[in-house]
């Protein structure tokens, strides 16, 4: 009778395993010679039949147990940018090796440090026209933080439909930017439709966010405290601008603080925001911004240095992120409209090389470019309106009501800046449950953490710029794998 049982549990697993849409089936990825370590699946989702809106996923099974593995889904921010920035360059399970020529189909390495190692990983293109995902309707790009986080939602519910087999595994929602915004928004749908009996039934367990925009006053006021605590600007200035604004830097007071927040504007405008530690390349003939390099020791020339094997992406950079906010009547600047003001813009040939290739289009199952367009890493496509507030609120609803969240900041952004989360977090008024501390990986210093009552962990990662696992990528799937499992980071 129990060899019985036994047969009937192995023929129900491989049927559910086997249950995923085959006409997703991804067989192989133009640019890499090699096996696959685990099932890949793609294609869309449709979440409004009417219009015709259509969400693009990838899907990598983990390479560990899928089984019994989280299911995570990562989206990157903008808003208007692609989640395939996170699989191209931060955690994917390949690396990308640029082509022979500019505009050259790459080569693809497997990524020892993919988070499919210990999750299934969807990576999804929100919301509609951006990335690969699409609408037959252009009143659809109009949108905002609600409509996304209810299109997201609805895509879940359909997707955990066509896999049902997942249904069972511990599933997270992850992001970074933007997504501080995508992310808890989200999660608030889903915890609404837990409460509310919708079907299929998600296994939400917790989200992560990492360097997320959060609330306009704390992420506003976070870059002076932080510029003055890197060295960026003078003791002197510090305490000028911090009279003047009476601590409050994202919306001036006054003339003499909307001044001096030039002065502290124009002090850090060379910059490279998102990793204060890199070289910033004002113009493509700029190979080497720092004099006598040969004659630094060598822990100084390896300062903000990735430890990816194939660091592709090229970043030039303009002006630095302005400080007061650039929000409008709620209507957030999508990425591309900012290069042309005081943002940098980012060339990322490698991924649109290889999101841009027939090849490739086919083999993902993706809707060519007369349908849906060139793919870009952040489209100007959208118009999109912030309409949900603070999230400081949606973290405190979320976290009472049990979900675990991960909060980390690389330590060196300045598009993001850690103090700014760090004082959020801080201001939720929880108890501390795991006092300031270092987190050690390899034997040495990670960054430092700080817990709190009801599930909410802040993190840092020492030397890591805006996209932590593209410039820490060991120590990123460190702390993830960690925290997936509930263990002490």
């Amino acid at each position: 009778m129990a060899a019985a049982a036994l047969v009937i549990a192995v023929l129900c697993s491989f049927s559910l395993v086997s249950s995923a849409p085959e006409s997703a089936l991804v067989t192989h990825l133009p640019g890499f010679n090699g096996t696959f370590p685990s099932k890949h699946y793609a294609g869309y989702v449709t979440v409004d039949e009417k219009n015709g809106r259509n969400l693009f996923y990838y899907f990598v099974f983990s390479e560990g147990n899928p089984e019994e593995d989280p299911v995570v889904l990562w989206l990157n921010g903008g808003p208007g940018c692609s989640s395939f920035d996170g699989f191209v360059y931060e955690h994917g399970p390949f690396n990308f090796e640029a082509g022979n020529r500019p505009g050259s189909l790459p080569q693809l390495h497997l990524n020892p440090y993919s988070w499919s190692k210990v999750s299934s990983m969807i990576y999804l293109d929100s919301p509609a026209g951006v990335g690969l995902s699409y609408s037959h309707n252009p009143d659809d790009y109009t949108t905002g933080d609600l409509k996304t986080a209810s299109d997201t939602h609805t895509f879940l519910l359909k997707w955990f439909e066509l896999y049902p087999e997942f249904l069972g595994n511990p599933f997270f929602i992850s992001g970074e930017s933007f997504a501080g915004v995508y992310v808890p928004t989200l999660a608030s749908e889903i915890a609404k439709g837990i409460q509310a009996d919708l079907k299929p039934a998600l296994n939400f367990k917790g989200y992560i966010v990492g360097n997320g925009v959060t609330d306009t006053v704390f992420d506003g006021d976070a870059l002076v405290p932080f510029a003055h605590g890197m060295g960026l600007i003078s003791d002197d200035l510090y305490q000028k601008v911090n009279s003047a604004c009476q601590g409050s830097y994202w919306n001036p007071v006054n003339e003499t603080c909307m001044t001096l927040l030039d002065k502290v504007d124009k002090e850090v405008e060379d910059l490279n925001i998102y990793d204060i530690l890199e070289p910033c390349y004002h113009r493509p003939e700029i190979k080497q911004v720092v004099p006598n390099a040969r004659r630094l020791p060598e822990s100084f020339k390896n300062l903000g240095h990735t430890h990816r094997p194939l660091p592709v992406r090229k970043r030039m950079f303009g002006r630095s992120w302005p400080l007061r906010a650039p929000v409008r009547d709620g209507r957030v600047p999508t990425w591309p409209e900012l290069e042309h003001t005081e943002v940098p813009c980012t060339s990322d040939e490698v991924s649109s090389a290889w999101l841009n290739n027939e090849l490739v289009r086919n083999a993902i199952h993706a809707q060519p470019e007369n349908v849906v367009g060139a793919w870009e890493l952040c489209s100007g496509n959208i118009n999109y309106y912030h309409d949900a507030g603070s999230m400081i609120k949606y973290h405190r609803n979320l976290t009472l009501q049990g979900y675990r969240a991960l909060i980390f900041s690389g330590d060196h952004d300045m598009c993001v800046p850690f103090t700014g989360t760090q004082a959020w977090t801080r201001s939720m008024g929880y108890e501390v449950a795991d006092e300031w501390r270092p987190w050690i990986f390899d034997g040495q210093v990670a960054g430092y953490t700080q817990g709190y009552d009801h599930n909410l962990t802040f993190l840092t990662i020492k030397g890591a710029g805006h996209t932590v696992p593209e410039y820490k990528p060991r120590e990123a799937l460190a702390f993830y794998s960690r925290w997936l499992n509930a263990v002490p980071i």
